[in-house]
């Protein structure tokens, strides 16, 4: 396979793989752009009968789970809809959000993309878990844990406790700048991230003979380098 795209396959089996999908990577070809290829295009040049069992944001990096054939598109496709598969992603939100295992069951309407909300008439249900990881002075690092697999789903149910993810404009945050967390900044001050710190962290599932399969991602570069940051300037 090509060592020049951006995609890392994590863990590979036969009937499987999981991805660690790079922010600004589409999961699925856009419609009326181009940008980059989508995962399901690159997956396709390796295995033709390769199915996303899942999707993930553009602008999200992290694990992605991939079958190689239908057999195992059905058996993991289940499993997403009896919610059995564990999925744990980690954000860098605005502010100091102390979350301690916060269960959210708000429903989201997802039917107009520029306008998905928490909708308690005519949403679908949608749950997830929040955790506080380490909190900074002007960040905090955040486990969330969607039970569920609604659009924009931990974006919209933080906005609902009044919390932003770094750099996600859609929901009222900013991108990020040094001069946040550095009083002094020689030259010209410079974005901390370029896109939302959402990162799809690990995934856990069953795989076709039973056994539970957990497969974790690390950061990308840009998200490691954010953190990096803040554990040198921004420590609580």
């Amino acid at each position: 396979m090509s060592q020049k795209h951006p995609i890392t396959i994590v863990k590979e089996t036969d009937e499987w793989l999981v991805i660690n999908k790079p922010p600004f990577v589409p999961s699925l070809p856009e419609r009326g752009k181009f940008t980059a290829e989508s995962v399901m295009d690159w997956s396709r040049r390796f295995w033709p009968d390769a199915i996303l069992c899942h999707r993930i944001d553009r602008e999200t990096s992290g694990a992605l789970l991939i079958a190689k054939n239908l057999e195992a598109f059905k058996h993991m496709t289940l499993q997403f809809e009896h919610r059995t598969v564990q999925k744990k992603y980690h954000a860098i939100a605005d502010g100091r959000v102390a979350f301690e295992d916060l269960w959210i069951d708000l429903p989201i309407n997802t039917e107009q993309i520029g306008k998905i909300r928490i909708d308690k008439i005519n949403g679908k249900p949608a749950q997830t878990r929040f955790h506080t990881l380490k909190l900074y002075k002007h960040f905090t690092l955040l486990e969330c844990e969607p039970k569920t697999g609604r659009l924009h789903q931990i974006r919209v149910h933080l906005a609902s406790q009044n919390a932003k993810i770094s750099g996600d404009t859609l929901y009222k945050s900013i991108i990020p700048k040094l001069s946040t967390i550095k009083r002094k900044i020689s030259g010209e001050d410079t974005d901390l991230i370029t896109r939302f710190a959402l990162h799809a962290k690990s995934l856990e599932f069953n795989d076709l003979d039973g056994s539970r399969v957990k497969v974790e991602t690390e950061y990308p570069k840009d998200f490691a380098v954010f953190l990096k940051l803040l554990d040198k300037y921004d420590q609580y």
